[in-house]
């Protein structure tokens, strides 16, 4: 399907803004990155950035800048890794930052094992469960023996949640899990304050499908934590509506505070050929309410961005794809970062207005 960008978000020229090389960790790729600015005026991007395919070892870089475009790296290693996390044979993935009384928090993805990769050019790459040394393959629920099911994903290595916490941007700990061990539960993004006392997140628990769930694809959902290590049940805020969001939808940036509601950026995806594995990501947007986020006041029919740049059609991991992890807002812009084809970082931005008043739409 093809569908026309209404010409909100302006892509910066030097995109993209941020690509991979200069240290061995970050060799192949970069990309879906946290950003905060400071209130030392400051930006502080937080990359995930990974050194090879085979394994996919994935950790998350620290950079910063003066005018949010051109960037330098803080430290020369990564500043939260898989064995932070609890497995140094893992992955640590799509780290969303905020900054709430003083601290910083990062929500983050986690994988214990990484998986290797298999880029093909056109659509999804063909990924299965590494083989690590004295590490055995526990056969997949429901698997036969010796069958490549066995192979193509470990009982015991789900994409769970997590939220690091630091004092300083630099040094991160792991604070707690926002899913279970048994869940897939990915794009977690933390709310920049507390709504009604609690803290909240955006979550996609990947097993919530079905009649007994409400929806027949990935979609997003809620939870509601007093202390941010015991969370509610996820309730369904979102599923997809549009053709081109039929693969699935989650949250893609830490929902912005506006006079209108929590303005929030959540990325669709459209499979284009099933036998390819060819998708396109999008970007869509929701308006919620203030004071109970679980109420959508508005939500657009059609997409604010898809890939239309030479870097958002062609990478080296996966074609067709915008994903926003971070946006910053000042002066009445918008500055959104987004990862492109899982390769590098590109930068865009909007009129917040014009935005919420096309959000406000419905277009």
């Amino acid at each position: 399907m093809s569908t026309t960008e209404p010409g909100l978000f302006t892509r910066h020229p030097e995109n993209p803004i941020v690509t991979p090389g200069l240290y061995p960790w970050r060799m192949v790729a970069t990309f879906n990155p946290g950003v905060l600015l400071d209130d030392d005026g400051r930006f502080y991007l937080y990359e995930r950035a990974a050194g090879g395919f085979r394994p996919f070892y994935c950790y998350v870089g620290m950079m910063e800048s003066d005018d949010g475009v051109h960037f330098t790296h803080t430290k020369t290693e990564p500043v939260f890794t898989p064995e932070m996390a609890g497995s140094q044979l893992g992955s640590v993935q799509d780290p969303r930052v905020c900054k709430m009384d003083g601290r910083y928090y990062m929500t983050f993805a986690y994988r214990p094992y990484a998986w290797s990769s298999y880029p093909t050019g056109i659509g999804v790459p063909e990924s299965r469960e590494s083989e690590f040394p004295g590490i055995e393959l526990p056969p997949v629920p429901g698997a036969v023996a010796g069958s490549a099911n066995v192979v193509a994903g470990r009982s015991d290595n789900m994409t769970r949640s997590g939220i690091a916490v630091s004092d300083d941007r630099i040094h991160w700990s792991l604070l707690s899990w926002v899913s279970p061990t048994t869940m897939d539960d990915r794009d977690v993004i933390l709310f920049p304050e507390k709504i009604g006392g609690r803290y909240c997140v955006l979550r996609r628990p990947l097993q919530y499908v079905g009649e007994k769930y409400g929806t027949t694809g990935a979609a997003m959902w809620l939870s509601y934590s007093d202390d941010l290590h015991t969370w509610t049940e996820p309730e369904l805020l979102a599923k997809a509506e549009y053709e081109w969001e039929d693969n699935r939808i989650g949250g893609s940036t830490p929902p912005i505070k506006t006079d209108a509601g929590w303005l929030v950026f959540y990325h669709g995806v459209h499979t284009e050929d099933k036998t390819t594995k060819r998708v396109n990501y999008r970007m869509g947007a929701l308006l919620l309410d203030l004071q109970d986020p679980r109420k959508i006041i508005a939500r657009n029919k059609t997409p604010l961005m898809e890939p239309t740049a030479y870097y958002e059609k062609s990478g080296a991991y996966i074609p067709n794809v915008i994903f926003p992890t971070a946006n910053i807002v000042e002066d009445g812009t918008i500055y959104l970062y987004y990862g492109v084809c899982d390769t590098a970082i590109a930068l865009a931005t909007a009129n917040l207005d014009e935005v919420l008043a096309f959000v406000l739409s419905g277009a």
